[in-house]
C-alpha cells in the first residue's frame, strides 16, 4: 500500500503547485539555475501530516504550540509501532539523572533507541528546510529498505516541521513580531522558540540538526555544515562534543558527494564537498553564544549542527535531505559511543568534574536572593531556568555563605547537576573575548543577572542546608496599609503596573526620586492590579514635588530598527502604534506625545523635517536609540553631536556612569548597559550629557576591539531641545536587556525632566558655534559669552532672580543679533531654547 499512497500524495502535491505561486509571497518562489522551485505552502502542511498519520502506523503528529500569529506548530515523531515512546523518554531522563547506571544499561541492552531531532526552517524564508523535513517524513513513514530499517532500529525521529509558520507565510526571515527566532533561545520571548525548547527538553535527543540556508563559500564546496570555528563557549564540554561532531559533519558531506549525480544543476553535480567551518576556516562562524538553536542544544549535551543549504531550489531541498540522511546513518552506526560521550557530559556535571576547565571556572553554586518588595525579576529568572531544564532549589531555612546572610526562600542553583554547562552559561558574568577572534558572528555576551536585573551570586563554598526543589513561581503582589502608596521604580513589572493604573483612570503621581505614588481611595481595582503585578506596594506619603502622570500616546517609527524596542515598550505597559515616515510627512504627529526611533529610515523631505520640529516645539518627545537613529537625528538637526560608532560586530555588557537625573531614576551612579554596534557622542557639552561610558574598565563582557576609544565618552545625551534624547545603549535589544527598559519609560513619562542646561555649557556652545562660522564676526560671539559669564557667576551663588534677569537680557541680545543677521538661524534657535530651559530651571 505504501507505494500507492506515496504516488497519490505526489499527484495531489503537484496538482496544487500552480495555486501555490499565487498563495506564496514573491520571495517564496525562486529560481536556481534551470530548476523552478515552489515551496509547500504552510496552509497545506496540516493535511499532508494528517494523511501520513492516517496511513502509516509509524507516524505521530502533535500540535506543540502556536506562532505569534496563532498558527499551529507541528511536531512529528516517527518510530516503529512497537516502540514505547514514553519509556524511551523516561530512559533519556534517567541517562541525565544517573549517567553511570545508564551506561551499564546500554551496554547490557545495545538495542536501545535514541531520539534524533530535526528542526525545519526556523527562518521563514529559508524554505528548503521544511520541505526537506516533509520529504524525510514521507520516506520514513513508508519505506522498508535496509537503510530505513537500520535507522529506525536505532533512532526515534523527532521533527519540528515548520518552526516559523508566520515567516513562511509572510516570506520573511523573522516571525510576525519581527524576531529572529534563532537568536531567542536564552530569552524565550517568542512562543515559537519556547515550543522548540520544550520539545528539546521533552526528548533530550542525541543529535539536533537545524536546517537553514543559504551559503556558497566556493563552487567546489557549496553549503555549510557545523561544527564551527572558535572562539567556543567555554561552558561546553567541547572535547566530548568534538570527538564525534566533526566525523558526523564529514559523514554528511560524504553522503552529499556520493549522491551528486542525482542533482539537477551543475553547482551540485560538480560539488567536491561542503564548507565545514571547524575544518576549513579560522574564525567568523563561531558557536560562542547560546542563542542559536544548535548551540543551545549543545549545552544540553546534544550533538548540535547548523546545516546551510546552498540555495533556495529543488536541489537545495535535496541537499538538506541527503545531509540529514548522512547524519542518520552515522548516528545509527556510532550510537553507543556517541551516547557514552553524552553520559560523560552529564557525569562531569553531577560529579563537578571538568577536566578541560581551569579550577574555579565553575562555582559551586549561585545564590539568587529575593527582593521582598519587587521579586518579579527573580521570579522570571527562576521560571526561565526551570523551563531550560536547569535544577533550582529553594532554601527551607535561612543560611550564611561567604559571610552573607540569606533568608529562607532564597533560591540556589547548584552546579553539581547534569546540565551544569547550561546553568553556568545562563548565570555567569561572561568574559571579554575581544582578543580571541578578528570577528564574531553575533552577540558575545548575554549576562542574564545584570541585563535582567536580578542578583545571582556565585560561591565556591558548600551550602549544606535543607532545600526543596523549586517549582514554577507565580508570586502575588500585596497592598500594605491604608495608603497613600509608593510603587517603586524598580522593574518592568512596576512600570507596567503604573500604566495599568493610569489606563484604569486611577491617578498616579511621579516624584522627583523617580518612584510612583497612588492615593488610597481606589478600592478593589488598585488591590487586584497590585496582586497581579507580583509587587509589594507599601504605604508612603506622596512627596510635595510629585506630579500627576497623564495618558501617553507612543509612536514607534517603522525605520528598520531593532524590533525589540516595540516589544519593550509594550511590556512596560505603553500603548504603542507603529507608523511609517511617510505618515509623518503627510499627517504630522497629532495625537502622539512621544516618537521613538531605532533605525535609519526618515523621509527626506522638508515636510517631514518641519513636522518633526513642530512636534518637538509643541512639547512632543523624540527618543533616538542606537547609531542609525542617532545619525538620523543629526540629519534632522536635532543634535549637534558627532556620532561615533565601533565596528558593527562589536557588542557586549559595559559599565556606565549615570548622572542623577529624572531620566536615570532607578539606576546607580555606576551601573551597566548593553551595546550592539556601539555608539557614543563627541563634540558635545557636559550639560547635554545624561550618562557616559565608564572612565576605566569600560568593557565587562563580549567582543569589542578598541573599546578604549569610547572610554569616558557620552552614551546618553539630550539633543538641541529638552524634548530630544539620544541613547547609544541598545535598551530594547531583542527583548533581552530588560533591566534597561526603564530608561525608556523614564524618558517617556510627561512632567518636569531634570534640566541640565548651565550657563557654562551655553558658553562652550557659543565658542563652538564661533569656530563653526555660525556668527557674523567674533564680536557677536564675544558679547554673548560676556553675558553668560555673568549668568554663570549668579548660578554659582544660587541667586535665582539674578540668573533669570540676566538670561532674559541674553535673549534680548540674541533677538538683536538675529534681526541684524549676526547669528545663524541654527545657533539662534538652539541658544534661545537653552535660555528658556535655564529660566525654567531657576524659576
Amino acid at each position: 500500500m505504501y507505494p500507492v499512497r506515496k504516488q497519490t500524495f505526489y499527484m495531489l502535491f503537484f496538482a496544487f503547485m500552480f495555486a501555490v505561486t499565487i498563495i506564496m509571497p514573491v520571495s517564496g518562489t525562486v529560481q536556481a539555475d534551470e530548476t523552478p522551485y515552489n515551496p509547500v505552502p504552510y496552509e497545506e502542511i496540516h493535511s499532508i501530516l494528517e494523511e501520513h498519520e492516517d496511513e502509516s502506523d509509524r507516524v505521530s503528529v502533535e500540535v506543540i504550540g502556536e506562532s505569534s500569529l496563532g498558527h499551529d506548530l507541528y511536531s512529528v515523531v516517527i518510530s516503529e509501532p512497537e516502540d514505547d515512546l514514553e519509556q524511551i523518554k523516561a530512559m533519556r531522563e534517567e541517562m541525565i539523572a544517573n549517567p553511570e547506571e545508564a551506561e551499564d544499561f546500554i551496554e547490557e541492552n545495545p538495542d536501545f533507541k535514541v531520539p534524533f531531532m530535526v528542526n525545519g526552517s526556523i527562518h521563514g524564508d529559508e524554505y528548503p528546510g521544511t520541505d526537506a523535513v516533509l520529504q524525510l517524513i514521507d520516506r520514513f513513514a513508508y519505506d522498508n529498505d535496509e537503510t530505513t530499517e537500520h535507522i529506525l532500529d536505532n533512532n526515534v525521529l523527532v521533527f519540528n516541521v515548520v518552526n516559523n509558520p508566520d515567516g513562511r507565510i509572510l516570506g520573511t526571515r523573522q516571525n510576525a513580531e519581527g524576531f529572529d527566532l534563532n537568536r531567542d533561545h536564552v530569552t524565550l520571548s517568542q512562543p515559537e522558540s519556547a515550543a522548540n525548547v520544550d520539545l528539546i527538553t521533552e526528548w533530550n535527543p542525541m543529535v539536533f540538526l537545524d536546517l537553514h540556508g543559504f551559503i556558497i563559500r566556493s563552487n567546489e564546496s557549496p553549503g555549510l555544515i557545523e561544527p564551527t570555528t572558535g572562539p567556543h563557549n567555554p561552558n561546553y564540554e567541547h572535547d566530548l562534543y568534538l570527538e564525534h561532531a566533526l566525523d558526523q559533519a564529514e559523514a554528511m558531506e560524504a553522503e552529499l558527494v556520493a549522491n551528486k549525480q542525482d542533482y539537477e544543476t551543475d553547482l551540485y553535480q560538480n560539488m567536491e564537498g561542503t564548507h565545514i567551518p571547524y575544518r576549513d576556516a579560522e574564525d567568523g562562524w563561531d558557536d560562542y553564544p547560546p542563542i542559536f538553536t544548535p548551540m543551545y542544544a549543545m549545552l544540553h549535551g546534544i550533538y548540535g549542527h547548523t546545516l546551510e543549504t546552498p540555495n533556495n531550489s529543488v536541489d537545495g531541498v535535496k541537499w538538506h535531505f541527503d545531509a540529514v540522511m548522512g547524519s542518520l546513518k552515522f548516528a545509527s552506526d556510532n550510537k553507543m559511543d556517541m551516547t557514552k560521550n553524552q553520559l560523560d557530559i552529564f557525569r562531569r556535571g553531577i560529579q563537578f568534574d571538568h577536566p578541560e576547565h581551569d579550577d574555579g571556572f565553575f562555582p559551586e553554586a549561585y545564590v539568587l536572593p529575593v527582593d521582598e518588595t519587587d521579586p518579579t525579576v527573580t521570579e522570571k529568572a527562576v521560571n526561565n531556568l526551570i523551563r531550560h531544564d536547569v535544577e533550582v532549589e529553594k532554601a527551607e531555612t535561612s543560611f550564611t555563605v561567604d559571610g552573607d546572610q540569606y533568608d529562607a526562600g532564597t533560591f540556589i542553583v547548584p552546579l553539581d547537576q547534569p546540565k551544569a554547562s547550561l546553568a553556568n552559561t545562563l548565570l555567569w558574568d561572561g568574559e571579554d573575548i575581544s582578543d580571541q577572534a578578528s570577528a564574531m558572528y553575533d552577540i558575545s555576551a548575554w549576562n542574564l543577572p545584570e541585563l535582567w536585573g536580578f542578583a545571582a551570586i556565585p560561591t565556591d563554598s558548600e551550602i549544606d542546608i535543607q532545600v526543596e526543589e523549586a517549582g514554577e513561581l507565580d508570586i502575588q503582589g500585596e497592598l500594605i496599609g491604608d495608603g497613600p502608596y509608593e510603587v517603586p521604580n524598580s522593574s518592568v513589572a512596576a512600570v507596567s503596573l503604573v500604566n495599568e493604573l493610569i489606563q484604569n483612570d486611577i491617578p498616579v503621581y511621579r516624584g522627583e526620586n523617580g518612584h510612583f505614588y497612588v492615593e488610597s481611595s481606589n478600592g478593589d481595582t488598585l488591590r487586584q492590579a497590585v496582586e497581579q503585578s507580583g509587587i509589594t506596594v507599601n504605604t508612603a506619603s506622596i512627596p510635595d514635588d510629585a506630579e500627576e502622570l497623564d495618558h501617553v500616546n507612543v509612536a514607534v517609527l517603522q525605520d528598520g530598527g531593532q524590533h525589540g524596542i516595540r516589544t519593550a515598550l509594550q511590556e512596560l505597559g505603553f500603548a504603542v502604534d507603529e507608523i511609517e515616515p511617510q505618515q509623518i510627512t503627510e499627517n504630522g504627529l497629532d495625537g502622539y506625545d512621544v516618537l521613538v526611533a531605532n533605525g535609519s529610515g526618515i523621509d527626506d523631505s522638508d515636510a517631514y523635517r518641519q513636522n518633526i520640529h513642530t512636534f518637538i516645539a509643541d512639547g512632543g518627545k523624540y527618543i533616538a536609540i542606537g547609531s542609525s537613529a542617532s545619525n538620523a537625528a543629526a540629519e534632522l538637526g536635532l543634535t549637534d553631536a558627532d556620532i561615533k560608532t565601533g565596528a558593527r560586530n562589536s557588542n557586549g555588557v559595559v559599565n556606565v556612569n549615570y548622572k542623577d537625573t529624572s531620566l536615570t531614576a532607578g539606576y546607580d551612579d555606576q551601573d551597566v548597559g548593553f551595546v550592539y554596534n556601539p555608539v557614543w557622542y563627541t563634540n558635545i557639552e557636559n550639560d547635554r550629557v545624561i550618562a557616559s561610558f565608564a572612565d576605566q574598565d569600560l568593557f565587562k563582557a563580549g567582543f569589542w576591539e578598541d573599546a578604549e576609544a569610547a572610554q569616558g565618552q557620552p552614551v546618553i545625551t539630550k539633543g538641541n531641545h529638552q524634548g530630544v534624547t539620544l541613547m547609544g545603549l541598545e535598551v530594547g535589544f531583542r527583548d533581552h536587556p530588560e533591566y534597561l527598559y526603564r530608561l525608556l519609560s523614564n524618558a517617556i513619562y510627561p512632567g518636569d525632566e531634570t534640566i541640565l542646561t548651565t550657563a557654562a555649557g551655553m558658553k562652550e556652545r557659543v565658542e563652538r558655534y564661533e569656530n563653526d562660522g555660525e556668527f557674523e564676526d567674533a564680536s557677536a560671539a564675544r558679547s554673548l559669552s560676556v553675558h553668560l559669564e555673568a549668568v554663570s557667576h549668579y548660578e554659582e551663588q544660587e541667586a535665582a532672580e539674578k540668573v533669570i534677569k540676566h538670561v532674559e537680557g541674553f535673549q534680548d541680545l540674541l533677538d538683536h543679533q538675529q534681526a541684524n543677521d549676526m547669528i545663524s538661524e541654527k545657533a539662534f534657535n538652539i541658544l534661545n531654547h537653552d535660555a528658556d530651559a535655564l529660566i525654567e530651571k531657576w524659576q
